[in-house]
């Protein structure tokens, strides 16, 4: 055969690359092998080759567990004040002589202080990176705890103790945020598919975890102003976990790990359909869906539980339950889904790797279900009954909050911005409760006296109503499949360049392929000639040393 007469070869036959004799083309290399199979794919591979022409290489390094230790030490520790006097909100108002009301905003400032500032950390990461991010944090960590205690001197006035306390608070809403919303950013920079969805539940929890055991905690180191100065302390020893978080590896783990971080701008615009379909923040109206179910009912468990745990007093104290016994609920509500938060990650890393989508599906209903419960249960003498309902929700909100950050991150493939807007969807709905469910307190009249059965029932509603659209969640892990396309893809080139021509079934006689590359167009060099292959039709294939690409 002639090599004039390759380029008049019918396009619905197959071409075999082996079938060119090295005697009569010596100097043949195929330019594209696979365009037509998985241009996505190919694209990728060309995408990440150096100025060399060589590979990418993915690696993980044992040091990815120090910066994880470091965000969750720190995530735990931010995580205590947002709480910290929920369970002892009855005496903070007595000890400083303020309202119950000014209670709530010490949790309440945080809230609105977490909104704004989730925002603006994808921005500062993308400038600074993770580690300059997380020194922010640790800086605001340390003030707050001591100009919280400052807040304590009794020779202050109300007035001035409670703008210390206040401000204490700022400062706290300001670290605070920044260990949540890094989180899916750090896994997806650090780690592979194997531990991806872990490291995000690990430092998801973390602040929950923090906040359980600050409702421990609070009521049981003595007065209000001796808590305070119990949480200075454990503000400062946390300091030094620091210099365990480092900025980015210097290989990536994954094809994801390795791109640049997208704007929140480009994440709005996609959300709108303001972007082009070729451009890497394009989603489909499906995943933009997927997307607002998901900050929706991410927002609301995550606000039902914030609520619940500055609320925690008001809503059992009143039905004859103790301070204790009113942080063991919230604790046991926080504590049940660490647990199994523990179990399960590993198993959504390795055995139900794409099935996120079932996952909400299955615990949504459950967590809204049991929250409506609580209308019905919350009443003297159902200590058991209270237990229980807490652990289910625990265990059901809980699970929700990495898979619901690792689902917002497959739909958008915007790590920092997607769990920016899915943080700040939780704080607001959680000061949308509060608020609403402070000005529902009964009166000193009612029967028992500022009791919050109204507001447990607008709780659980809004959870129930909001929940209800989990139905039209699709849930494509999108970035999943694409890390597992370029694995695929990276690892059949190593082994096609690792074997013996002559054992690929090829007549080249021990001469080897110097280059695979991708162009617009096929074609086959030969010497000055460029030879195009047949047009890629549904049924057209290249065989390439022995090897169909389909």
């Amino acid at each position: 055969m002639a090599i004039d007469d390759i380029s008049t070869l019918p396009s619905h036959r197959a071409i075999s690359i082996s079938s060119l004799h090295s005697e009569l083309y010596p100097d043949a290399k195929v330019i594209d092998t696979s365009q037509s199979t998985r241009p996505i794919s190919l694209t990728h591979v060309q995408e990440m080759k150096d100025e060399n022409d060589q590979p990418p290489v993915y690696r993980l390094y044992r040091r990815r567990f120090t910066g994880l230790l470091g965000f969750i030490l720190l995530g735990l520790v931010t995580g205590m004040p947002w709480v910290w006097f929920g369970p002892i909100s009855t005496d903070t108002a007595q000890a400083f002589d303020i309202s119950i009301n000014q209670v709530n905003w010490l949790g309440n400032i945080m809230s609105c202080v977490f909104l704004p500032v989730s925002l603006l950390i994808p921005i500062f990461c993308a400038r600074f990176g993770i580690r300059r991010c997380s020194e922010v944090g640790v800086v605001m960590l340390l003030i707050s705890g001591w100009v919280r205690y400052a807040g304590t001197i009794k020779s202050l006035s109300p007035q001035s103790a409670y703008a210390l306390l206040i401000f204490g608070q700022l400062f706290s809403a300001i670290s605070q945020p920044i260990f949540q919303v890094l989180g899916p950013k750090y896994s997806e920079m650090w780690f592979d598919l194997k531990g991806r969805t872990t490291a995000t539940m690990v430092i998801a929890i973390s602040n929950p975890v923090g906040g359980a055991i600050s409702q421990l905690l609070s009521p049981l180191v003595g007065t209000p102003r001796q808590s305070i100065l119990v949480l200075a302390i454990i503000s400062t020893v946390v300091v030094p976990a620091i210099f365990l978080i480092e900025n980015e590896p210097p290989s990536p783990p994954t094809y994801a790990g390795s791109k640049a971080s997208q704007s929140l701008y480009s994440l709005l615009c996609a959300m709108v359909g303001r972007v082009r379909r070729d451009d890497p923040a394009y989603m489909t109206p499906h995943e933009r869906l997927d997307f607002t179910i998901n900050t929706l009912i991410f927002g609301v468990l995550a606000g039902a539980a914030n609520a619940l745990s500055i609320l925690s007093a008001q809503y059992f104290e009143p039905e004859g339950y103790s301070d204790t016994i009113a942080g063991l609920f919230g604790a046991t509500l926080l504590l049940s889904g660490v647990l199994a938060g523990v179990i399960t990650a590993p198993l959504f890393d390795r055995v139900l790797t794409h099935h996120l989508g079932i996952t909400i599906k299955i615990l949504v209903p459950i967590a809204a279900g049991a929250w409506l419960s609580l209308i019905w249960a919350v009443k003297p003498n159902n200590t058991g009954g209270i237990f229980a309902i807490m652990a289910i929700i625990g265990t059901c909100s809980l699970i929700m909050l990495p898979v619901g950050l690792e689902l917002a991150v497959e739909v958008t493939r915007n790590a920092g911005s997607s769990a920016a807007i899915l943080w700040c969807s939780g704080n607001a709905f959680g000061i949308i409760f509060i608020l609403a469910e402070g000005a529902l307190r009964a009166s000193a009249t009612a029967s028992p006296p500022y009791n919050m059965h109204t507001a447990l029932v607008l709780h659980g509603v809004i959870v129930m109503v909001v929940g209800s659209s989990v139905v039209f969640v699709r849930a494509k892990q999108a970035r999943r499949e694409m890390d597992e396309r370029m694995a695929q893809q990276l690892d059949s080139n190593r082994h096609a360049e690792g074997v013996p021509m002559d054992t690929l079934g090829t007549s080249f006689s021990g001469q080897s392929i110097q280059s695979i590359d991708k162009e617009e167009n096929g074609w086959i060099q030969h010497g000055d000639k460029s030879i195009p292959l047949p047009d890629k039709r549904d049924d057209a294939r290249a065989e390439v040393i022995g090897t169909v690409v389909r």
